[in-house]
């Protein structure tokens, strides 16, 4: 094997001008976390809903839980430019995360109430992320925040919708 493609270890470190990224990421490991525990539950739901808003549901769930797998992809991949590790272990994602399962599978209505307070309570954990971020002239990471809550502010929207 040539030496160009050997494993060499180092210390991942950037110097594009980021201020504080041990802050920056560690948000960014929490909103990965949410957003992966969001993405199980929406798809749990998506699985075990029933009743007279089944398709209606079953079909805003999958359109989410779509969107939640490309996005924690793309936060991870954040992290890493960032010089940080990705967490690797799901205990850590669960520990992280403001996201919580009932305790019981919730009625078709009960999990659009849910599913709109989790995607409520991510977008405003996220803000304080973006003010991070922004004191640590980042904007890459400000904007990447910044679309992932307006995400979660219209799926909250569509799902109060669907619950009233």
């Amino acid at each position: 094997m040539s030496d160009a493609l050997k494993a060499v270890p180092h210390k991942d470190r950037i110097d594009t001008g980021v201020i504080d990224v041990t802050a920056i990421s560690k948000g960014l490991v929490e909103s990965l976390a949410d957003t992966y525990r969001l993405l199980f539950k929406s798809h749990a739901y998506h699985w075990n809903v029933e009743g007279p808003l089944f398709h209606s549901i079953h079909v805003l769930t999958e359109a989410q839980y779509t969107d939640l797998f490309t996005a924690a992809d793309d936060l991870a991949e954040r992290i890493r430019a960032l010089g940080q590790l990705a967490p690797f272990q799901l205990a850590a994602i669960t520990k992280a995360s403001v996201v919580r399962d009932l305790d019981r599978l919730p009625s078709a209505q009960e999990m659009v109430e849910d599913l709109a307070a989790d995607h409520e309570a991510i977008a405003k954990r996220m803000r304080a992320v973006i003010a991070t971020a922004d004191e640590g002239e980042d904007p890459v990471t400000a904007d990447l925040l910044t679309g992932r809550c307006a995400f979660h502010e219209k799926a909250a929207w569509m799902l109060r919708a669907t619950a009233k």
